[in-house]
């Protein structure tokens, strides 16, 4: 047991704005998180190369399995309302060093998804000046870049409401955007039915599974508001919520968006998978060139969103593991008039600072993106995996384990299982074969640290059984 005055002591602590975030702006965490628009704008391209004209039905099946491990998430989110979600998920059913080992992931994860993102916006920015014959040369992009980290950072940090109410409606104004030029493109068609994608017996089954693995990284961040509990009004309702309810609507929009985006190319998925940018190739194919621009404004819109969703999980992330000092202590402090983990933010903003320049400098802005993305999705799956075993671990501690929770454990597992493996074999090519061997060393490092700290400290560790985040 940790000691009481321990508690007290973390009690007397400033503390995140308890009850602040109403249901859509706990929404709005997962939704931003995900980023749907950058689906159609550039993550489209690898599935459709893939599974060809059943990209729709590989996003329908990612859909309904995301909804199965939101479901498991849901279960925990219920019964354990931290900041730290994932860190105290599965630290209090298989052990604090595994609970670490998912914090020291998922901070993985959010801080590398935000890198890839930030690295993103410099490609946009050039395609929505072109209709102007401008363009910024790469030291003026560099510096793009870093402003636009920086008005992120600002947002993170001066108030968590503010920067989840921006985070909703941005990603919702991108989409409605993709939204209305999908429309047109279809209007141009004269039909919204396309008989090659609802072929069912000449269907590609090999390609459409193979396909599925990347079609679930189009989902990754839908488990986000889970960190923000502590900062949730009603967070055993809100959260599980949020994570559904998000995981739902962003599959529904990538199931219409990627058969649209097949139908409005023609069914040529061949040269979808080829593009850097399927969804201007679309919008010229239907003579509106003009969209193109537009559609790169909506992703820009929604990689800020994105990377604003990023710093807030994992700035909390840092802050329940700072409390619980399972990391530095000084993660846990929280700015007295904003109520934000300052500290975690700032920390945070730094990391995702000399990240973003020394890929960028290194690798260029579209190897970044892509190395920032994998190294990201990697930490993400595999703590989904875990989530998707405790689950049912979790309540049959209270005695009230049904067939479904079995069930939905089995999907997230199987699914998780099958990404994981698909993420290694066959090994990634050029310039990605390194990854994973660099993914594999960041886990050395925190199970060397977590298993010092276990050794030294073993009444740190064990302090997970208690609410510490104040």
């Amino acid at each position: 047991m940790v000691a009481t005055t321990d508690i007290a002591a973390h009690q007397t602590e400033a503390k995140l704005r308890q009850g602040s975030l109403n249901l859509p702006e706990t929404i709005g965490q997962s939704i931003a998180n995900i980023s749907p628009t950058l689906t159609p704008a550039l993550n489209i391209a690898v599935v459709a190369g893939i599974a060809g004209t059943a990209s729709w039905v590989s996003y329908l099946i990612a859909t309904i399995g995301c909804v199965f491990v939101g479901a498991n998430i849901s279960t925990l989110a219920k019964r354990h309302p931290e900041a730290g979600s994932y860190f105290v998920y599965i630290g209090r059913n298989l052990g604090p060093v595994a609970g670490a080992m998912a914090g020291w992931l998922m901070i993985l994860a959010y801080l590398a998804c935000a890198i890839a993102v930030v690295t993103a916006a410099p490609l946009y920015i050039n395609t929505i000046l072109a209709p102007f014959n401008l363009s910024l040369n790469n030291f003026w992009l560099g510096v793009y870049g870093a402003a636009f980290l920086g008005l992120v950072a600002f947002a993170s940090f001066r108030d968590i409401k503010m920067s989840s109410r921006a985070g909703l409606l941005l990603e919702a104004l991108s989409m409605a955007i993709i939204v209305v030029i999908i429309a047109m493109v279809v209007a141009q068609k004269g039909t919204v039915v396309d008989p090659k994608q609802l072929d069912f017996s000449h269907m590609p089954v090999g390609g459409m599974m193979s396909a599925m693995a990347f079609a679930v990284f189009s989902f990754v961040g839908f488990e986000s508001s889970a960190t923000l509990a502590k900062e949730a009004r009603n967070p055993q309702r809100a959260v599980p919520f949020a994570v559904i309810g998000s995981a739902a609507a962003a599959g529904l929009f990538f199931v219409v968006t990627s058969y649209f985006m097949v139908m409005g190319s023609g069914d040529n998925t061949a040269a979808m998978g080829s593009s850097a940018s399927p969804f201007s190739d679309m919008t010229k194919a239907a003579h509106l060139p003009w969209a193109g621009a537009v559609v790169y404004f909506a992703a820009t819109i929604s990689a800020f969103a994105c990377a604003l969703a990023c710093l807030n999980a994992g700035s909390r992330m840092l802050f329940s593991m700072g409390r619980y000092q399972f990391l530095h202590s000084s993660m846990g402090m929280v700015h007295k008039t904003h109520q934000t983990p300052y500290v975690a933010v700032l920390f945070s903003t730094v990391i995702v600072m000399i990240g973003y320049v020394a890929l960028a400098i290194t690798q260029g802005y579209l190897n970044a993106f892509n190395i920032g993305g994998t190294i990201s999705t990697y930490g993400f799956v595999i703590v989904y995996l875990g989530v998707s075993i405790v689950s049912s671990l979790d309540v049959a501690k209270t005695g009230k384990l049904s067939a479904w929770n079995i069930i939905c454990s089995l999907v997230g597992v199987a699914l998780m299982g099958f990404v994981v493996y698909s993420s290694v074999f066959p090994w990634p090519a050029a310039p990605d074969q390194y990854l994973p061997q660099i993914f594999a060393a960041y886990i050395i490092l925190g199970l060397i640290w977590f298993m010092v700290l276990k050794s030294k400290s073993p009444q740190v560790l064990a302090s997970i059984a208690n609410d510490m985040e104040g």
